[in-house]
């Protein structure tokens, strides 16, 4: 039976990819982004169940707005929220500016909050519903430059997880989609900051990290069947890494956090005071 996905950035990168392949297997799709104009082609291919709506996601009243008149546009309303919808701005802790640390926030982790503060009484309204946050393995793991966009996407997490104890029992479903580096535009829009000299050898290292070089990265289109079958699932996860190195890298890094605490529990302990 077919579903009514509802994504955010469908202009480019996973939200264009995953838009036309719902639509080629039948589902109806409103594809939201700043610019409709990259997807006048889809408008024309699939003028019966494709819906391209201008918003801007981090103006909480006009994501509330155009969520709830696109709810209306296909028979049975969304099912399905895919937020994706987000960019990243890198750089040492020390050189963001206030400008681009609350952008950095008000696109990924606001415009979240917003779009999904939107879809939640539609889809309580009706017993069910899904949500896909699209985080990313840096929203459970750190490496130098790129603390702020890990940042956004660790809160991303947090306030899912919460949602997640929240709606479960109202038949709404959390899942938080966990990319590692893939082959999209996203890393053309990536911003650099204003740079000091001093973090130079640090940013030196972390380009030349094999982890992040594009024979590591992953194949957009491979990720269209398991992005189905969370989408199809009865009973989704709330955590699903997208790609095949983020267990691993997780698994070893929560590994030394929890040693580090085992190491100071005695003192941990000690300061409850009874």
């Amino acid at each position: 039976m077919s579903k009514t996905i509802f994504i955010t950035g469908a202009s480019k990168g996973f939200g264009r990819l995953w838009a036309e392949s719902f639509l080629k297997r039948g589902d109806n799709v409103i594809a939201s982004s700043r610019d409709v104009a990259g997807l006048q082609d889809l408008t024309g291919a699939y003028k019966e169940n494709f819906l391209a709506v201008k918003l801007d996601i981090t103006n909480r009243a006009e994501a509330i707005e155009v969520i709830q008149k696109a709810d209306g546009h296909f028979a049975g309303g969304i099912d399905v929220l895919i937020n994706n919808a987000g960019y990243g701005i890198i750089g040492a802790v020390e050189e963001y500016s206030e400008e681009e640390a609350r952008a950095q926030f008000d696109a990924n982790f606001f415009g979240t909050l917003w779009t999904t503060q939107a879809v939640i009484p539609l889809f309580r309204a009706k017993g069910k519903g899904h949500i896909l946050q699209l985080s990313s393995s840096l929203g459970l793991n750190t490496i130098p430059i790129y603390g702020l966009y890990s940042a956004t996407k660790f809160a991303v997490e947090a306030i899912s997880e919460s949602l997640q104890q929240e709606v479960k029992g109202f038949g709404i479903n959390v899942t938080i989609v966990e990319p590692g580096p893939y082959s999209t535009e996203f890393a053309s829009s990536i911003i650099q900051t204003k740079s000091n000299v001093v973090y130079d050898g640090i940013k030196t290292a972390v380009a030349n990290n094999p982890g992040l070089s594009e024979e590591a990265h992953g194949v957009p289109d491979a990720t269209v069947e398991a992005i189905f079958t969370l989408v199809d699932s009865e009973n989704p996860p709330l955590h699903f890494f997208l790609g095949s190195g983020g267990l691993g890298w997780t698994k070893h890094n929560f590994s030394n956090k929890v040693a580090e605490w085992e190491e100071w529990e005695e003192i941990s302990s000690k300061a409850q005071g009874k």
